[in-house]
């Protein structure tokens, strides 16, 4: 693999699994691979936290949580109380969905005092603070990452994986452009395969969320 080798990589991704209907073997096989190929974390909803976290005792993989997923639009106190569940049943970091329609209609203060309310009750651990970009504009992209950088989020991240698209470069070098090096960048969403994981890494991503992980380091 060019510019970057399958161990490196590996230590970049979020293994993924989201789907309503996932069961907890998949749970388990999803913790398996990422013991295997040295995955940063799993991602999973939060009540699959507790099935992770003992699968993954031991091995330093991390468990991430979404909350308010992948709407974001349950209320900002129903999603400060999803993310200290999953980090009481032992999410090591939390990946939540701001609240789309306030974005768009220009209710920043609102959006800031969402995403705030999370960040307290995550403590230290991490946040990752999910945009939907097929959602949005480019002005409304820059000024989501503007509230994530000024609040001292760990990461923005582009989508749920949801939508109608995922992932692009150009919408990575954007939000890296806003928040500086001081804040992390989640690439999720229809990365598939090497070439579009690199893609996105160049562009500004530190972090990938993918499904497809397995292929993804395999060079496929």
């Amino acid at each position: 693999m060019s510019k970057l080798d399958c161990a490196a990589l590996a230590a970049m991704i979020d293994h993924t699994l989201l789907a309503a209907d996932a069961a907890s073997a998949q749970v388990t096989q999803l913790c398996q691979e990422a013991r295997l190929h040295g995955f940063h974390a799993v991602c999973v909803n939060s009540a699959q936290v507790y099935h992770a976290a003992q699968r993954l005792r031991g091995s330093g993989v991390k468990v991430c949580a979404v909350v308010g997923f992948p709407l974001g639009v349950c209320v900002s106190q129903a999603k400060a109380f999803e993310a200290e569940c999953a980090i009481a049943a032992g999410a090591t970091e939390i990946d939540m969905v701001l609240n789309i329609g306030w974005l768009k209609e220009g209710l920043f203060d609102h959006v800031r005092e969402d995403i705030a309310q999370v960040l307290h009750a995550c403590g230290g651990v991490p946040l990752k603070v999910i945009l939907e970009t097929c959602l949005l504009d480019d002005i409304q992209k820059i000024r989501a990452c503007e509230i994530c950088r000024d609040l001292g989020v760990a990461f923005v991240k582009t989508s749920t994986g949801f939508g109608k698209a995922g992932a692009t470069v150009a919408d990575v070098a954007l939000m890296r452009r806003i928040v500086g090096p001081g804040v992390g960048v989640k690439a999720s969403g229809g990365v598939r395969d090497a070439a579009t994981a690199l893609a996105l890494i160049e562009a500004g991503a530190t972090r990938l969320g993918c499904s497809a992980s397995v292929a993804i380091v395999s060079g496929n």
